[in-house]
């Protein structure tokens, strides 16, 4: 496997540039429930610190990853490439073989305190999940968020993970002296396909109880609602009744993004989709001729219905952290000058 860009075992590359020896990681499994048919492997990183390539459409420059692969096994992750750097498996291998940076938190505090660090924002689950199960064990977040904390510099979070109420004391703390952005991924309500395409993570309405803790100590909380899933998770009842749930959970913004399928991810997916759903096949293999991404037409639809959704629920643009109430029953507002036509927004 290659390690060469996770590891600062200098003896390890002595013997081949691209490929490390059993020296270089620790692999280790738990014969315990929750870890079950999981292996980690163990590398010291060489940077935690990550510049996002410009030609990303990440809204952001920097990133931490404390992990590589993810428990949460959803069957779409745009990650799912990224272990074949690694000679690694992107289907099952990136559910279950998880690389653990133990040393992020340490060498975060190192990298920050460096001359050449301006303070620029990082953002943090943008890859895989950083509080996957794995951390439940590895508690790498804690001392993450601390090193931000120590020098007041801004970050954001994105998680599907429960884990994250844990640390709400520590992101209380940094929220106090700096910007602190946390969203919550909640694509659809629809217990039968959380079952089926996200096998391991939290229920959805488990995750809007984060977003309704977080908003109870004074942290406003997004939702990414993401993916919406093409004749999955579309059907404007589905739409309505997501939307209804943020609302309901006091999020303060909802964001849709409709599924992409990148290399790695689009694979997988497919075969996924082939033995659940093979009507569906010939439908996808249409929407998604021109590469990754949904037709524009089809994005601009889907953001339209969850913007005018969100409005009739109370979730506008206002103040962070403001409370939300569902509203009312009342004859319908004029729309305003804000109510441009949408644009799909693309944070993953």
């Amino acid at each position: 496997m290659r390690w060469e860009n996770l590891t600062d075992s200098d003896h390890a590359r002595a013997a081949d540039p691209a490929l490390f020896g059993a020296d270089a990681v620790t692999t280790r499994t738990f014969d315990t429930p929750e870890f079950r048919g999981i292996t980690f492997h163990e590398v010291r990183a060489r940077s935690v610190l990550n510049r996002v390539p410009g030609a990303s459409r990440m809204p952001f420059e920097w990133t931490v990853n404390p992990y590589r692969g993810c428990t949460h096994a959803c069957v779409y992750c745009f990650a799912r490439k990224t272990h074949s750097y690694l000679d690694l498996d992107t289907g099952l291998g990136f559910d279950s073989q998880i690389v653990v940076k133990v040393n992020a938190p340490e060498l975060l505090r190192r990298q920050l305190a460096s001359r050449r660090w301006r303070g620029e924002h990082v953002a943090m689950g943008t890859n895989v999940d950083c509080y996957q199960r794995a951390e439940g064990r590895y508690r790498l977040m804690p001392g993450i968020i601390e090193a931000l904390t120590e020098r007041a510099n801004p970050f954001s979070i994105l998680t599907k993970g429960t884990l994250i109420l844990r640390d709400l004391d520590l992101l209380a703390r940094a929220a106090r002296v700096t910007d602190v952005g946390i969203s919550v991924s909640v694509g659809f309500t629809d217990a039968e396909l959380w079952r089926t395409v996200e096998p391991g993570t939290p229920a959805p309405e488990r995750r809007l109880e984060v977003v309704r803790a977080l908003g109870e100590r004074g942290i406003g909380c997004g939702v990414l609602m993401a993916p919406v899933i093409p004749f999955l998770g579309d059907e404007p009842a589905q739409l309505r009744a997501t939307v209804r749930a943020i609302a309901a959970a006091g999020a303060t913004s909802v964001t849709p993004l409709v599924l992409h399928l990148r290399p790695g991810a689009r694979e997988w997916f497919m075969d996924w989709l082939g033995r659940h759903h093979p009507h569906l096949v010939r439908r996808y293999e249409r929407l998604y001729a021109d590469g990754a991404y949904a037709p524009k037409w089809y994005q601009r639809r889907i953001t339209r219905q969850v913007h005018d959704l969100a409005r009739e629920y109370g979730i506008g643009p206002t103040r962070a952290g403001m409370p939300r109430r569902i509203a009312e029953p009342a004859p319908a507002q004029p729309a305003g000058p804000a109510a441009t036509e949408p644009v799909q927004l693309s944070l993953l």
